[in-house]
């Protein structure tokens, strides 16, 4: 503890002082973190209120029958046990899963492509960044209600078929129609913003791998699956987790395209647009069973939670592709070989 002088030069403590090994709390103490966490308490509430509270209640909702209205009465298990049984859920969960798979795999393929070619040197790149990405921004109820007069009997896309010889399709009347459009509505709004992700993801690889490729003869397929996809890794693992989350959600193509259908709850002819997150919400809001609905939210979050595993191991996986022969593994060992 340092000290000082009395007027009669005898030395006394400094009180003023602290020392702060001693464990006292500084002058203002905590006191100082109240502003900044009064700043930013506002997110914490909202999360609160509308995020965790939610989330928590639909689990407690889920082992609950009840109408929204009257009392709760606890049933456990049986909610699960019913939906196991539920025959009209299983065909929602094959039908989204056709979905997901006939709408998914070639987004992701073509957004690969297209954000290779954005990639090179072309005219207008930014106008078609644009463009691509304008889908995703814009209303899925106004486009869907757009999609079901291009795919009706007499619409653009039956007109298109009839044009060039070919017999028309029944759209929104055929299981694989209403599987196609539905998977044609997710391509339009998706696609032109994971092309804008691996267009990122292909502007941090260093242009010497792209110039090295060119050099050993390679044309562009054979660059982008030998020399970008393997460096694109990453950014592929998270269109595909991300791509797997929204499709096994699907609810707003499926219930404003057969809107007339019992008001969108049905899923079309057949039930064939019948999906997961339209089933929860036809039995939840239309027939007010919340706690089966939220039974059903729970299961939705097991699935998509199995599925996004699934996805990390496939695109991840290990690196064996280092061990394979061509540009992308010479260019390793090219590049080992420089850093000795």
């Amino acid at each position: 503890m340092a000290t000082v002088l009395d007027p009669a030069g005898a030395p006394v403590a400094d009180e003023r002082r602290v020392d702060r090994r001693s464990g006292s709390t500084p002058p203002g103490g905590h006191r100082r973190y109240v502003p900044p966490l009064l700043a930013i308490s506002p997110f914490y509430v909202l999360f609160a209120v509308f995020g965790a509270f939610p989330v928590v209640f639909s689990m407690y909702l889920s082992f609950q029958d009840w109408d929204g209205i009257g009392d709760m009465r606890f049933v456990g298990l049986k909610q699960y046990g019913w939906l196991v049984q539920d025959s009209v859920f299983w065909h929602a969960v094959l039908n989204t899963f056709e979905i997901w798979f006939l709408s998914t795999v070639p987004m992701l393929f073509l957004a690969l492509v297209l954000a290779f070619l954005l990639h090179s040197q072309v005219r207008f790149a930014g106008a078609y960044r644009v463009a691509y990405f304008i889908p995703n921004v814009t209303s899925m109820v106004a486009m869907t209600i757009v999609f079901g007069s291009v795919f009706a009997q007499a619409g653009l896309a039956n007109a298109v078929l009839r044009a060039v010889g070919l017999d028309g399709i029944g759209w929104l009347s055929s299981e694989w129609g209403i599987k196609s459009s539905v998977s044609i509505m997710i391509i339009w709004r998706w696609v032109g913003y994971n092309a804008l992700i691996f267009l990122a993801g292909l502007q941090a690889i260093p242009t010497e791998h792209f110039e090295a490729a060119r050099v050993d003869g390679a044309n562009s397929w054979q660059t982008l699956f030998r020399v970008v996809l393997p460096q694109l890794r990453p950014v592929v693992l998270f269109a595909a987790v991300t791509s797997t989350i929204n499709g096994l959600q699907i609810f707003t193509e499926s219930q404003v395209l057969f809107q007339s259908t019992d008001v969108g709850t049905t899923g079309g002819p057949g039930q064939e647009g019948m999906t997961i997150v339209l089933y929860l919400w036809q039995k939840a809001f239309k027939e007010h069973q919340f706690g089966y609905g939220a039974a059903m939210g729970w299961l939705l979050f097991a699935i998509i939670a199995v599925f996004t595993i699934i996805n990390w191991r496939l695109v991840s996986g290990s690196d064996r592709d280092d061990r394979r022969p061509g540009i992308a593994g010479l260019l390793r060992r090219k590049g080992a070989r420089d850093g000795r």
